[in-house]
């Protein structure tokens, strides 16, 4: 059926045509995950903690995130047998080296372990889950309909766009997260796709959830040209603060993996998590709750009415001292959840710390001045727009997805000045983003080298060669020399018998020596073959393999899988392959 339809498509639908149709219907699934996912959370949240009881009455608050995080660990390993991925940096690592093929698993698996984890108290976001899903939808239905490459990674793009749209009904930054933080290259030809599928992801949303999106919020509060300094320094706080936020990342969940036995780490940094959470309750899950508490002017419950350290009195010192803690230790509870197993992203706990810190700095500032001077709804929404910037080092995305989640344009300078500044801020000391810089240094993602780019996407494995006709161990020239009249190539790889290469031998080795028929039949093969200059695994990246080839000034090197031998590659092959990838390296329209 599929493959009639398919042969129907072709002759009727062109690949422009058909790529806009399918990135409507890669919207509308990734919609529908979206609204999935976050219903699923809030009924695990309110079946654990029913409306008359505060987060104090009951104390299983520190065992939900042991549960939730163990159970994920174990979900993953021994029912779906697959390791939990970091969301936006495993598509991109699948864009870069898999050929933009997602496993198909990875349409729902996401869900589930997001779901569990979040629902139970793990302080990580649902975006980077719901977007891993939304892109191996429009993954598997490139590869389901035969599309290339490109089209591929643009229905990936497509997925991530609907994904975001369908979260916080907004459907520009929906489009430019796709652009930012997924897709290198920008045409006409990418963003009409784009376009559609974040308004499907949104039109999704808004049928099946009305106004109860993941937050919205009406803006009460003019901007004031004379708030400009205090922006300013909100933008600078707003840097240091990512830097914070990914320089712990990096140093704790190192750390929490150094447990190898998985059940005990889940164990010990689920327990972590929950004594955290007990003395900070609102870092217990996204955190999105108390973000509305702070824009509504609530912000002194965040610590929870019954909390007896942080409650408000007369002292703000003590209270901002609380709200300067849950600062700092809101990236360590995210690592720790990521660390110890758990499934989630940096997307919502950015914006968390974001709009706190706005918070904490408007607080402070009302405080000195001994009056309310400055917005502390504006900074709180201006602050998630400026750490969410640095840590995704994504400034439009900030930008957008702050003005359409309040609904207008009134706070857009100052979301341009903090997110400029903020990004400013943390490039200077962090040049690549948490999705990118293992990638990066890993060599297995290249964003500012454009021919490393084209030579990334080439897979070894495609290019190898094995009409090589082989020669075994002990073998005499004889018997190489009937190779030679019937193999078009000139190199010989000599062989055991466990199919090891022990060396090659070329034409130009044996030239002086095949025409003189007394000594063929007793000289052995393994006395006038070299060892290669280096060999390459099918696992490297190409960059890797040129790097061999220039050093080295071979034209071919063998190929060694689980240390046997495999196969050659050329430099012939090589760049046929870089020139056939410049000729695709454009979506054709």
């Amino acid at each position: 059926m599929l493959k009639k339809f398919l042969f129907w498509r072709v002759k009727h639908i062109n690949n422009k045509n058909f790529t806009m149709i399918v990135s409507g219907i890669v919207g509308l699934l990734a919609g529908l995950a979206a609204v999935l996912l976050k219903e699923t959370v809030h009924f695990v949240h309110a079946l654990l903690e029913p409306e008359s009881n505060t987060f104090y009455d009951n104390p299983l608050h520190i065992a939900y995130p042991i549960i939730g995080i163990l159970a994920t660990v174990l979900l993953s390993r021994y029912v779906f047998k697959e390791r939990i991925g970091h969301g936006v940096s495993d598509i991109l690592y699948s864009i870069s080296q898999k050929s933009s093929k997602i496993p198909s698993r990875k349409q729902w698996t996401s869900l589930v372990y997001s779901a569990i984890t979040v629902g139970l108290g793990g302080s990580v976001g649902l975006e980077a889950p719901i977007v891993a899903t939304g892109s191996a939808i429009g993954s598997n239905f490139g590869r389901m309909t035969h599309l290339d490459y490109n089209r591929r990674t643009l229905l990936i793009g497509c997925g991530a766009a609907g994904a975001i749209s369908a979260i916080f009904y907004s459907p520009i930054a929906g489009v430019i997260f796709a652009l930012e933080c997924i897709l290198a290259e920008v045409s006409v030809a990418t963003f009409i796709p784009l376009l559609i599928s974040s308004v499907v992801g949104a039109l999704v949303s808004l049928a099946l959830l009305g106004s109860d999106v993941l937050f919205s919020f009406k803006l009460r509060d003019p901007f004031m040209a004379s708030d400009t300094p205090y922006y300013i320094l909100l933008g600078i706080l707003a840097g240091f603060i990512a830097l914070y936020f990914t320089k712990v990342t990096y140093y704790v969940e190192p750390k929490i993996k150094e447990i190898k036995n998985y059940a005990l780490r889940a164990i010990v940094g689920g327990l972590a998590l929950g004594l955290v959470i007990f003395v900070f309750p609102s870092i217990y899950g996204e955190g999105y709750e108390a973000i509305k508490l702070m824009l509504n002017g609530n912000g002194v419950d965040i610590f929870g009415q019954q909390h007896y350290l942080f409650t408000p009195g007369e002292s703000n010192t003590v209270f901002l001292l609380g709200v300067l803690g849950i600062i700092l230790l809101k990236p360590v509870a995210t690592s720790l959840t990521i660390g110890a197993g758990g499934c989630g992203g940096v997307f919502a706990p950015s914006m968390f710390l974001g709009g706190i810190t706005g918070f904490f700095l408007a607080s402070i500032i009302n405080v000195v001045a001994g009056q309310p001077v400055v917005s502390v709804s504006n900074f709180t929404l201006v602050g998630m727009c400026g750490v969410l910037t640095g840590v995704l080092h994504a400034p439009l995305t900030g930008i957008f997805l702050i003005a359409e989640i309040t609904g207008g344009y009134t706070l857009f300078l100052p979301l341009m000045l903090v997110s400029a500044i903020s990004f400013s801020t943390i490039s200077y000391f962090e040049k690549y983003s948490l999705y990118t810089k293992k990638l990066i240094q890993r060599g297995q993602l290249f964003q500012d080298d454009e021919d490393s780019a084209v030579l990334n996407k080439i897979i070894i494995e495609k290019i190898i060669e094995k009409d090589l006709l082989v020669i075994r161990d002990g073998a005499t020239l004889a018997d190489l020399v009937e190779l030679v009249k019937v193999s078009k190539r000139n190199i010989f790889p000599v062989l055991d018998s466990e199919e090891h290469l022990l060396g090659i031998i070329t034409l130009d080795d044996i030239r002086d020596k095949m025409f003189d028929e007394e000594n063929r039949c007793n000289l052995i093969v393994n006395t006038i073959m070299h060892k290669p200059p280096a060999t390459v695994t099918p696992e490297e990246g190409m960059r890797d393999a040129m790097n061999k080839f220039q050093a080295t000034g071979a034209w071919n090197l063998p190929v060694l899988k689980d240390g046997k031998y495999y196969g050659f590659i050329s430099k012939s092959s090589l760049f046929n392959a870089y020139r056939n990838k410049l000729k695709r390296k454009k979506i054709i329209a």
